[in-house]
């Protein structure tokens, strides 16, 4: 690529990413700083910890934030050290399933899990007929709301942190731990003074994006109707964004911690990365287990994706079953809310809306994530850091925070009042969803030039071709299969958004299907089953999308989710 097309395609990324990820986190720091008057004051932030009603949200925020991290960490560690070391039955079976969960938006599981462990769910009524429990006594699983979210939530995005693990494992050299054996250090001390530092970045990436998705998570707790939590009352607090400050206070506070915990783990633990002498010569083995052994191992694996598809089960239970009330099983089985989510005047337009905003944001996060990972790595001028810097920033920006900001910066006499999207939200839906998943493609094209000779396009240069061409005939082909992985990722997750498609799709006829079924799921009578069969095609189509990215990238897989 030549020196001024270069420079023209830098400046134009920065024009976007200032115009679409800066200048609404700004607006959201002027809106939280400054009063009726236009004065800069502190008041409001302080009110968000004084108020009882906002300290508490954002307390409650962090406690779930932190507990969904814990039990992410408590399930997907122990499994990821099994998967790395040891070969057992069903292996192949139980990473796959293990993996499910990503492809359902918890907040659509969410009526799963009412269904099973509600207080008239398939649980309790299993209960009753064995007799443990005795009629009118049936506990609520779910009530209190907070332990309801920690759990959905980690049962969603464990998956993520375990994806990371076993990178970071299968990233140990394994002389260094064959050395620490010979010196007598074996067992749970090998692994806390040489495995565990050795997997300390892919730790902390992983629990970060973890804790900072959970942190922000807006649709779970609104399907559990758990108000006391920060993006809930953000979100119902929309209304009044226009003469109240406190809506911007709150989105503030919440970006800043957002911003925290990504900087720590970046800058403090990232750093901490314990240098190897290079990569072994041969992988780390898995050693074939046998007997009890074997079968506690499957065991464990199999427990923890029975507790992953749990809400899938559910979901399939409500899309499939006549009813769901009172029973143990669905009654009667029957194609009807399949049909009916594919004919339902709601539904009908989501799924070509999120299709038409899916598909644009795909060509965009395509268009500036090659360009980004081509001058981080190949790129001999200067402004690629700068790149992967600003490409890396919307993991530790929150969706809810960006949307907040699109509503800020559009409003009546703002800068891009032309785009509000009360009107139509379809150009800010796609510029949401791209910004939110260049980071996926950035991380696969990078990989992928990293396993890629220069010598290739050096080769090419010498004998004349020009930059452009040695992009687009070389580079590019080179890369394929990384960026098909990145491109199903992005569209994929895309589809799950569901902080941006609340937010700014205010019209039915722009519906998004994360909006579409949020709608449906509170209609009366078979609206949550109609709402669950839409989950239900879109489960099916993600989940082959998944697998496929899943077959191109390999083992490679954890670094998509890596900042």
């Amino acid at each position: 690529m030549g020196k001024k097309l270069h420079f023209l395609f830098l400046a134009l990324t920065l024009l976007f990413f200032g115009l679409f990820f800066l200048l609404p986190v700004g607006e959201i720091l002027r809106g939280g700083l400054t009063d009726g008057r236009g004065k800069t004051t502190l008041f409001f932030l302080a009110e968000t910890f004084r108020n009882p009603l906002y300290r508490d949200g954002l307390l409650n925020s962090f406690l779930v934030a932190g507990g969904t991290t814990l039990l992410s960490l408590a399930l997907s560690l122990p499994l990821a050290w099994l998967s790395s070391q040891y070969r057992f039955w069903g292996s192949r079976l139980w990473n796959g399933l293990l993996l499910m969960p990503m492809i359902l938006a918890p907040f659509v599981g969410a009526l799963g899990m009412q269904a099973i462990l509600g207080r008239y769910g398939a649980l309790n009524q299993l209960l009753l007929r064995l007799g443990i429990l005795a009629p009118g006594g049936e506990p609520d699983w779910l009530a209190g709301g907070m332990g309801a979210v920690i759990l959905l939530e980690a049962l969603h995005l464990h998956p993520i942190l375990y994806l990371n693990l076993t990178a970071a494992f299968a990233n140990v050299d394994p002389a260094l731990l064959e050395a620490a054996e010979d010196c007598g250090c074996t067992g749970f001390r090998r692994f806390r003074t040489i495995t565990l530092p050795l997997i300390r970045p892919g730790l902390f990436a992983g629990c970060t994006l973890v804790f900072i998705w959970s942190f922000t998570e807006l649709g779970t707790p609104l399907m559990f109707n758990y108000e006391r939590l920060t993006p809930v009352q953000i979100f119902l607090g929309i209304s009044e964004m226009g003469h109240n400050p406190m809506p911007y206070a709150l989105v503030t506070v919440m970006m800043v911690a957002s911003l925290a915990a990504y900087l720590l783990a970046k800058f403090r633990y990232g750093r901490e990365n314990y240098a190897m002498w290079g990569k072994a010569g041969r992988a780390v083995s898995p050693v074939p287990l046998r007997g009890v052994g074997n079968f506690l191992a499957g065991l464990a694996f199999a427990l923890v994706s029975f507790a992953g598809i749990l809400p899938h089960l559910g979901v399939a239970g409500l899309a499939l079953g006549k009813g769901w009330y009172r029973s143990v099983l669905p009654l009667h089985g029957t194609w009807e809310h399949l049909e009916t989510a594919l004919g339902h005047n709601l539904t009908v337009p989501s799924i070509l809306n999120s299709l038409r905003y899916c598909a644009l944001a795909l060509v965009l996060a395509l268009a500036l994530g090659i360009f980004i990972a081509w001058a981080v790595e190949r790129g001999r001028h200067r402004g690629g850091w700068l790149l992967d810097a600003l490409a890396m920033l919307p993991l530790a920006v929150p969706g809810l925070v960006v949307a907040f900001g699109y509503l800020a910066m559009t409003a009546r006499g703002r800068l891009l009042h032309a785009l509000n999207p009360v009107e139509n939200p379809t150009a800010l839906l796609v510029i949401s969803y791209a910004i939110r998943r260049i980071p996926y493609v950035v991380r696969a094209a990078v990989a992928g030039l990293q396993q890629t000779s220069v010598a290739f396009e050096e080769a090419a240069a010498s004998l004349g071709a020009s930059g452009t061409t040695i992009f687009r005939r070389i580079t590019v082909p080179l890369i394929s299969a990384n960026l098909l992985a990145g491109a199903i990722l992005t569209f994929s997750f895309s589809m799950l958004e569901v902080s941006d498609s609340l937010l700014l799709a205010q019209k039915a006829e722009f519906y998004p299907i994360t909006k579409a079924i949020y709608d449906l799921s509170s209609f009366l009578g078979e609206g949550a089953s109609v709402a669950a069969a839409l989950g239900l095609w879109t489960m099916l189509f993600l989940g082959a999308s998944y697998l496929l990215a899943a077959s191109l990238l390999g083992k490679k897989m954890g670094a998509i989710f890596r900042g």
